[in-house]
């Protein structure tokens, strides 16, 4: 059993979730396409090893990992719903001209919007969790 799939049942157990061959398969899709993939792409990518996996399965599993914490949902600029693995706080990088999502890692911006909202209060509003969408393009 892989590092990988071995990370993925521990986490499953974390939250209490029964342990399927279809939960295990579409995790560990996410992570190996590691682009914020679509639905429809992890559909595509799973079926060329697991063609008996149903479309409706593969919504009711992602659903099912978003409620608990194990991904969750990125929406691009054109509607678009995604999905990431990577839990750790991060910002997401989109390109507007070519709708693909990167991961943006920084501590320093973290910190100052932390500092910024703990002066600011939004009234009657407690902040949970802050993401930036970063848009725009690439340079030419």
């Amino acid at each position: 059993m892989s590092i990988l799939v071995e990370e993925m049942r521990n986490k499953f157990l974390e939250k209490g979730l029964k342990i399927t061959p279809q939960r295990i398969v579409i995790l560990e899709a996410i992570y190996k396409l590691n682009n914020h993939p679509t639905a429809e792409s992890i559909i595509e990518y799973i079926r060329k090893s697991h063609p008996n996996i149903a479309t409706g399965t593969v919504y009711k599993v992602l659903d099912t990992l978003v409620e608990n914490g194990l991904i969750i949902k990125v929406k691009s600029d054109k509607g678009i719903m995604r999905y990431d693995a990577i839990m750790e706080n991060h910002h997401h990088i989109y390109y507007s001209d070519s709708d693909i999502v990167e991961d943006y890692f920084d501590n320093e911006l973290n910190e100052l919007i932390e500092k910024y909202f703990k002066e600011k209060e939004i009234p009657d509003f407690k902040i949970e969790d802050i993401k930036l969408q970063i848009m725009g393009r690439r340079k030419t």
